[in-house]
């Protein structure tokens, strides 16, 4: 009787195993897919880097505008007048300004 190989023990332990193995495996898979550093957190951080390059990409086309504009009211006496005139609503001591309402 002691020749006898046992017929539950190989079996029983070769199912806990794969049950280990699965379940690690498992584990694994739900880390690097939700995990810090995972899938998901990657996809995250691709996304905000884009959003990034695109805003960075609209304030370089504004500093250029007002690099522009800087240059122009620097050689440009006009331009000077026309801020002035727009913006602080300046005028010559001989002019009237009539001020209409708005759309």
């Amino acid at each position: 009787m002691k020749d006898e190989p046992r017929k539950n023990g190989p079996t029983v332990r070769r199912k806990l195993f794969m049950a280990g193995v699965g379940f690690f495996i498992l584990v694994m898979l739900v880390t690097s897919f939700f995990g810090k550093k995972g899938y998901m957190d990657i996809n995250r951080a691709r996304k905000s880097c884009r959003a990034l390059e695109a805003e960075l990409l609209g304030l370089e086309e504004q500093k250029k505008k007002l690099e522009l504009e800087i240059r122009e009211l620097e050689t440009d006496p006009g331009a000077v007048e026309k801020e002035a005139r727009e913006k602080l609503w300046l005028m010559r001591p001989d002019e009237k300004v009539i001020v209409t309402k708005g759309r």
